[in-house]
């Protein structure tokens, strides 16, 4: 059983709803276990994320929805469901996440939401192309072009750490390149979880004794547990 509803009251304050969806349009990164909540049943999913829906107040005029895979594989009924939710009750801000294969078809969420500043989120897991490609199975490369169309079109990503195979060196240079290229960056902790990559507790160790103080810094959302944002489907 898991919890689909919650409010986060430190730091950047809003409502968080996790979301059922349809399969993720790519499906394939290899520390991923959050595509076991995909459904191909369109009621089900729909009857889920009502329910889910029906919690959220407005209280903060922030509301982050998050889902297995991107927004696009969330349904029209849903869509609408969250639409209807973010005009009753007066949100401002609205956060969505996607996959970095539909970087190009933003505006198609953006209009839905006239009025309302819509942050989006991208799995970026890491600067290092090999590690991003080899490791964790998410095929794309960077260069300049493409960094600085992410930069314009994403508020913030989100960046894996403390794999193994990780150095200290390419987790130093990810909150670096991450600070200098986005607007808000996300760091998560990887937590085993039954998938092939694996967590380096060394590294860990090494990272909380140096970077504990981001949990301070604005730009940064650091999870040290990946269930720290108070949803999970398990």
């Amino acid at each position: 059983m898991g919890i689909r509803y919650n409010k986060i009251q430190d730091k950047h304050r809003r409502e968080i709803v996790l979301l059922k969806s349809f399969p993720c349009g790519y499906g394939r990164c290899s520390f991923c276990n959050y595509i076991e909540d995909n459904s191909l049943d369109e009621k089900e999913i729909d009857r889920v994320n009502e329910e889910t829906i029906k919690n959220i107040t407005g209280e903060y005029g922030v509301l982050e929805v998050i889902n297995s895979g991107s927004v696009f594989e969330l349904t029209k009924n849903t869509m609408e469901m969250i639409q209807r939710v973010v005009h009753e009750k007066n949100i401002k801000i609205i956060y969505f996440e996607i996959y970095y294969g539909y970087i190009k078809r933003l505006d198609e969420i953006r209009k839905l939401f006239p009025g309302v500043e819509v942050r989006i989120r991208m799995g970026l897991e890491t600067f290092n192309d090999d590690f991003r490609i080899n490791c964790y199975n998410k095929n794309f490369r960077l260069n300049e072009k493409t960094l600085k169309l992410l930069s314009e079109e994403l508020y913030s990503v989100c960046l894996l750490l403390c794999t193994r195979g990780q150095t200290r060196e390419m987790i130093d240079r990810d909150i670096e390149l991450g600070l200098k290229y986005f607007k808000n960056i996300t760091l998560n902790i990887f937590i085993d979880n039954g998938t092939i990559v694996k967590r380096d507790n060394d590294l860990v160790k090494w990272f909380v004794g140096k970077y504990s103080y981001l949990q301070e810094e604005d730009r940064v959302e650091l999870l040290i547990d990946n269930k720290d944002l108070g949803v999970f489907e398990q």
